[in-house]
């Protein structure tokens, strides 16, 4: 529900909730656009780097349904005993 307090009795204000627009009567009509933010899209994949160690590497984890970068994944374990 919309609420509009008027501080100043000379003025009209009205509210249309439809069309969400505030008019504001003072001598000349002077029309307000009120919008708000819409719904946001789907929430993308988080990302977990709170065990992140120099040269780490993402890899997505999908019991967790993140990315993650960590010590078990860095360029040296890919390259040194790398399962190819």
């Amino acid at each position: 529900m919309n609420s509009v307090q008027i501080t100043e009795e000379k003025n009209i204000v009205s509210v249309n909730e439809t069309t969400n627009t505030v008019t504001v009567t003072e001598g000349n009509a002077t029309v307000v656009t009120v919008s708000t933010e819409g719904p946001q899209g789907v929430p993308g994949t988080g990302i977990d780097l709170s065990n992140a160690v120099d040269d780490s590497l993402l890899y997505f984890h999908a019991l967790s349904g993140t990315l993650k970068a960590d010590s078990t994944t860095t360029k040296l374990t890919i390259v040194d005993g790398g399962s190819f």
